[in-house]
């Protein structure tokens, strides 16, 4: 059997580089139902397999056959006779075009023909990934085939096209269609519908092809793409298209009401994209995200298999929600959209969990919930619906997100249960009150009043007298914990005198908090990290770093915090390495991420994604190297390198990264080419993580990405210009809007986020000044902006060496209502439910290293 075409013959070779088998399609089978086994091949060599089930095949009449699979080549039908269910040869195969190399040495038209072939001769034939059969005793190549034939195309296009068409036949399927028609009426010299060898060796001579100094020549159309042997080339009759297969013509179609298709899929559940476009002899289907080719990345979690040209993404998840196109190889501008829509089940907690009151007084409970599509809430009191009880003394607030109690009486006393409702699910949770009189000390009360007054909700402040413990309501000092104070059972100091000081302080340049039970907190002149215990609210431990730790990371997902250190205060030496088991109350140590000499021994930052409500597990990071245009991912759980992304095409040197989990989109703020900043600033960059991939440019958008909790709003801080621009990521589909801008010239040093206390599921922005004494609050969904005014000097840029942020702006987590930003010698206790300053606590110089420990 003759070969059917070099164009086949490299979609076989594709085909044959990823290992994949193909797989039938519906209409191959007039008998009931075929479930072919589909192979997930990933990238570690690990192949799984997964039977679809109701993807393809027919139910049979009795259903005997729905559950009996046949394998490969044969399919299941009722025996007329018996009633049960047999396994018989395929009769026949749909008439696709995709030719295989069998280990029988023969080509096949499809892998369909070929496993039928193997059942009708009761051998067993392997499909061959190599094209030796394809060119057996033929010294014409596929590359210079290829060529062959592209000159010929050439060659009638700069002599039949017209002058403003030229070259367009390469991407335009009605233009090609039109010049290989026009070379078939010239090879047709007798007009007989038919080329045969006679007319191939007159356009041979008339073209001097004869002196080519390839192996090929147009004698090779009929040694490939003679299909039925019968040594002429037909242009179109019936199934055959001989001459429109060798030139690439194919006759495709995408009905209108297709061109656009929105899927719809919850998380953690498989997604199958089919593509529209429809055709005889379909060249193979190239998948695209954003741009990138899908086919040729061997990605984890997404494949394309067989014959059908389906896209396969398995156990999807947000990042993978965004528009998806195909189009046939070759055919780019007819091209189908699918939009992929994820929705997620709702995940709420409720705050307080329980609480004890007094007669008289006022309670709220309050309830956050997110999902996709965000959901709508529900109170239940005791079992029942709550709206059939509201009045004065009981109402909902923001949006149904709180249950307001005022002068609270004993009948108000319950179970108040909050549900949260989507299309993808429901999740309830249960928030306890108890009225009674402060003469019956109830367990409940003693808990309460233990939590409220206990180790939670409060600030650590790391200043150079220690570290104070302050409590945001009543802006109380809890605990001081003093320079000179030991060690719990050590006699290390929490901050030793240094040589040549006259008065002992501590420098600080990062904290982070470790589930709510320690402290970590880098001390750089000292080149250690510091341990606080939160429950003894108490110094425990000391763990060596590098030369200066400046920059801490807690990874919630694997229990590491890891650690940045610049060698020394030039920065010349970086490094990075990571404190395994932190949350664990044994002894730590650090360990280098790589042997020092390979990718993280020249860090100038990293950036680790954070977790949130809906995204509890993060996979990777990203490190970046100074003066490099390069990102380098970093495996978080065996903290070493991935792979390199290249920013070089951009002349992008990534100076700061947010991400987001609704498309997976990283914002890269790249630095600037001048040092000086009279220079204009370079717009943002936007990564694709599931194809590690740029796909270009945030419009006009420069400056430091910050991204709300829920990941649906980029707040982008350009001080230079003196602007903050705030972006809406579509939680249905992953777009990013356009920005509204505010214009302030308060030269934003860091931003903080907080849940609305008016509108439930949303947040406010809060940015503290680097240099000027106000604060600025922004209403991200409606673009609402207030100044909280009159918040005192902060300290200067260059007496906070550590980064960029010389006044920090930190939030008291999901269910607080405060935030903490210092001023020069004092801190300021913002308060955000009211937008106003709460309080100032005196005497805290060099406070700019804050910690939340509470509710996340």
């Amino acid at each position: 059997m003759r070969a059917l075409g070099f164009w086949w013959v490299a979609a076989l070779l594709g085909l044959a580089a990823l290992g994949l088998e193909g797989r039938p399609s519906l209409d191959e089978f007039a008998a009931p139902q075929y479930r072919p086994t589909v192979r997930f091949r990933h990238k570690d060599g690990i192949v799984e397999s997964l039977r679809i089930k109701g993807v393809f095949g027919r139910a049979g009449g009795s259903g005997v056959c729905e559950h009996k699979y046949c394998g490969l080549g044969r399919h299941c039908v009722v025996d007329a006779g018996s009633g049960q269910g047999e396994c018989v040869c395929l009769e026949r195969c749909k008439p696709h075009y995709k030719p295989v190399c069998g280990s029988d040495g023969r080509l096949y038209q499809n892998h369909c023909e070929l496993h039928r072939a193997s059942c009708s001769s009761h051998q067993h034939i392997t499909i061959m990934h190599s094209d030796e059969c394809f060119y057996k005793d033929d010294s014409c190549r596929l590359g210079d085939y290829k060529k062959l034939k592209s000159k010929m195309a050439e060659l009638h296009d700069r002599r039949y096209m017209a002058p403003g068409h030229r070259g367009d036949y390469r991407d335009d399927m009605a233009l090609r269609q039109r010049l290989v028609d026009l070379m078939f009426k010239r090879f047709d010299a007798d007009g007989n519908g038919r080329v045969d060898s006679s007319e191939l060796s007159q356009v041979i001579k008339q073209e001097g092809l004869t002196k080519s100094a390839s192996d090929c020549t147009l004698f090779d159309l009929l040694k490939y793409n003679d299909e039925d042997n019968d040594e002429h080339l037909t242009k179109e009759h019936l199934t055959k298209e001989e001459f429109y297969t060798a030139f690439d013509v194919f006759q495709l179609v995408l009905p209108d009401d297709q061109k656009l298709s929105v899927s719809t899929v919850t998380v953690g559940q498989s997604a199958v994209l089919t593509c529209g476009i429809l055709g005889e002899r379909r060249p193979p289907i190239i998948w695209r995200r954003n741009g990138q080719a899908l086919n040729t990345l061997e990605l984890e979690d997404i494949n394309d298999f067989g014959d059908d040209g389906s896209l396969y993404i398995t156990k999807v998840t947000t990042t993978h929600m965004g528009n998806y196109s195909c189009h046939a190889d070759g055919y780019q501008k007819l091209s189908q959209i699918h939009t992929l829509q994820v929705n997620v089940p709702p995940v709420i907690r409720v705050h307080p969990e329980s609480q004890a009151r007094e007669p008289g007084v006022t309670a709220s409970l309050r309830c956050h919930a997110e999902g996709i599509p965000h959901p709508q809430l529900a109170w239940l009191k005791n079992g029942m619906d709550i709206t059939t009880k509201l009045s004065k003394q009981l109402t909902l607030q923001a949006n149904g997100s709180e249950v307001h109690v005022s002068n609270v009486h004993f009948e108000d006393t319950g179970a108040y249960t909050c549900i949260a409702k989507n299309e993808a699910g429901v999740d309830e949770d249960i928030s306890s009150l108890f009225v009674e009189d402060s003469a019956r000390k109830t367990l409940a009360n003693i808990l309460w009043r233990e939590e409220g007054l206990g180790i939670g909700n409060m600030f650590y402040v790391f200043y150079e007298d220690g570290v104070k413990v302050i409590q945001p309501v009543a802006c109380e000092i809890q605990r001081h914990i003093k320079p000179s104070e030991k060690l719990l059972g050590r006699q290390e100091e929490v901050c030793p005198r240094q040589e040549g000081e006259e008065q002992q302080k501590c420098v600080w340049s990062s904290a982070v908090n470790v589930k709510n039970k320690f402290i970590y907190a880098t001390q750089p002149l000292l080149n250690r990290v510091l341990i606080v215990d939160i429950q003894s609210q108490k110094a425990v431990q000391t763990v060596a770093t590098d030369a200066v730790p400046v920059k801490l990371h807690f990874d919630k997902s694997h229990d590491q915090v890891w650690v940045l250190s610049w060698g020394d205060l030039q920065k010349s030496s970086p490094t990075l390495q990571v404190i395994g088991q932190a949350s664990a109350g044994s002894s730590h140590h650090t360990v280098h991420t790589q042997p020092v000499g390979q990718h993280f021994d020249r860090v100038e930052d990293f950036y680790i994604p954070p977790t949130s409500l809906l995204i509890s597990h993060v996979r990777f990071g990203m490190v970046l190297h100074k003066s490099e245009p390069v990102l380098h991912k970093l495996d978080l759980a065996s903290a070493s390198y991935v792979q390199n992304i290249s920013l070089a095409e951009h002349e992008c040197v990534p100076r700061a990264l947010a991400y987001t989990h609704l498309g997976g989109y990283y914002f890269i703020s790249c630095h600037d080419d001048d040092d000086d900043g009279a220079g204009g600033r370079r717009p943002q960059l936007v990564l694709d993580s599931v194809t590690d991939r740029v796909i270009g440019l945030n419009g006009d958008v420069s400056g430091t990405p910050y991204v709300s909790p829920d990941g649906r709003h980029l707040v982008t801080v350009d001080d230079r210009g003196g602007m903050l621009r705030v972006q809406e990521v579509s939680e249905r589909g992953g777009q990013i809007g356009p920005p509204f801008d505010v214009h302030t010239n308060l030269q934003l040093s860091d931003v903080a986020f907080l849940p609305s206390f008016t509108v439930g599921g949303q947040y406010n922005a809060f940015g503290s000044s680097g240099r000027q004494t106000d604060a600025l609050v922004v209403e991200l969904r409606s673009g609402t902006v207030k100044m909280i005014k009159s918040l005192r000097e902060p300290a200067a840029a260059d007496q906070w060496r550590w980064g960029g942020q010389n006044r920090v702006m930190v939030s008291s987590g999901m269910f607080g209502q405060h935030l903490v930003s210092p001023a020069q010698r004092s801190l300021l206790i913002l308060d955000g439910r009211l937008d106003k300053l709460n309080c100032e606590i005196t005497e805290v110089p060099g406070g700019n290293t804050v910690v939340w420990v509470g509710e996340p």
